[in-house]
């Protein structure tokens, strides 16, 4: 099993939010003076806290109007400790990542795993100090904090992450958030939300978080449905901008030692016959594709096809995807399958990407765990001795 996949964790004590109010309703006429009227005062002084840069207040006076959790979600199934650090910088960069604790924060950060029908509440704390937020801000009235945004999965207001509705953590202080993976009904056509998806930051820097997702603040989620494929090994694989992959390029992208790999975000590591699965996210402004050789996957929602699923021979098997900005999805492929060990390349395919460092490798060990030779060939890999020398080994700087 990964190091780099969910534990399953045990609910905890924690203390539950108190049932939301009745919905705000129309304005009532003048003449009906009672419980509507004292709402529209509410809601005014909200506005007016929000406008005046009241977000704590504000904040909790938001849970008078909007529920704490989503439909079909009555109480927590689990609960863990997520917390926002501050990382070792990266020349000039700033870092910041996740963490189930602060010593092992990253980037990306810890992949979540959740059932369809599950109902898991996330309590972020922010450890991230007020100096290095205030460096990563573009605006100076712009409020200090981290937030946890989360994709494909159902959640309230109250669970958004953004500044515009007060659900963010400001320096040294907590949240809880609540996310419902809604599960498939048949019967009313809701199509469910099993997938790959991801979560992020979306309030350092600015209102749409693009500082904090450059300095580190995404990881990835699966949800998954009852009899879909489980994995031996989960990689959560972002391309964005400026060539990087998981903010990294050339042989930063690729730290696997030769006799003792540890599987993380710069080491991807399989044993032969493992099945492997990918979460795969685009950030940024750039397309991209995702290519791994030596390996094929079908076109699915799995990157499998299962046994009898009908249709079966109409899924396209394919070995590169195009991924945009803010995309997401999975792919489940089983190491060494037919090709043997070796050092697969895993790079995008826009060929002045690649050229630039957009590439890293997938290690695929011997049945007995043992690295293949070779592999670490950088230069070659990256085209700097073809005189591109600066992308080789550099990380990602803004």
């Amino acid at each position: 099993m990964s190091a780099w996949r969910l534990p399953e964790t045990v609910p905890d004590a924690e203390q539950r939010p108190a049932e939301p109010a009745e919905s705000v309703a129309p304005a009532a006429p003048r003449t009906r003076r009672g419980p509507r009227r004292m709402l529209v005062v509410l809601a005014t002084v909200l506005l007016t806290l929000v406008g005046a840069g009241g977000f704590a207040v504000a904040n909790k006076a938001a849970g008078m109007f909007f529920p704490d959790k989503p439909e079909g979600c009555a109480k927590p199934d689990r609960s863990l400790q997520l917390y926002a650090v501050e990382l070792p910088k990266d020349g000039t960069q700033i870092r910041l990542g996740y963490g189930l604790t602060p010593q092992t924060a990253s980037y990306p950060g810890p992949t979540m795993e959740m059932m369809e029908g599950e109902c898991l509440q996330i309590t972020l704390h922010n450890q991230v100090s007020a100096e290095t937020l205030a460096q990563l801000r573009t605006n100076p009235e712009h409020p200090l904090g981290v937030s946890l945004h989360v994709h494909g999965v159902k959640y309230t207001q109250t669970s958004d992450g953004t500044v515009q509705s007060g659900s963010f953590v400001p320096p040294g202080q907590s949240r809880t958030y609540t996310w419902y993976a809604k599960p498939r009904d048949k019967k009313t056509g809701s199509p469910g939300t099993a997938g790959y998806w991801w979560y992020h930051d979306h309030v350092v820097g600015g209102p749409h978080g693009t500082q904090g997702l450059n300095a580190g603040l995404f990881g990835g989620l699966v949800v998954r449905r009852a009899g879909d494929p489980k994995p031996d090994r989960t990689y959560t694989v972002v391309f964005g901008d400026r060539q990087s992959i998981n903010l990294r390029r050339g042989a930063a992208a690729d730290t696997c030692d030769a006799t003792n790999p540890q599987p993380g975000p710069s080491c991807l590591v399989a044993k032969k016959g493992e099945r492997v699965e990918f979460i795969v996210v685009g950030t940024g402004n750039d397309m991209h594709t995702f290519h791994v050789h030596g390996h094929s996957w079908a076109d699915t929602r799995t990157g499998t096809v299962s046994n009898g699923q009908p249709f079966a021979d109409e899924v396209p098997t394919i070995d590169n995807k195009t991924l945009g900005p803010g995309d997401s999805f999975g792919v489940q492929i089983v190491a060494g399958d037919s090709v043997g060990p070796g050092h697969w390349m895993l790079h995008c395919h826009m060929q002045f990407h690649s050229d630039g460092g957009m590439s890293t490798m997938l290690h695929v060990l011997d049945e007995n765990g043992q690295m293949p030779p070779g592999g670490h060939d950088h230069a070659a890999m990256t085209g700097a001795a073809a005189g591109n020398g600066n992308a080789a080994g550099a990380h990602q700087h803004n």
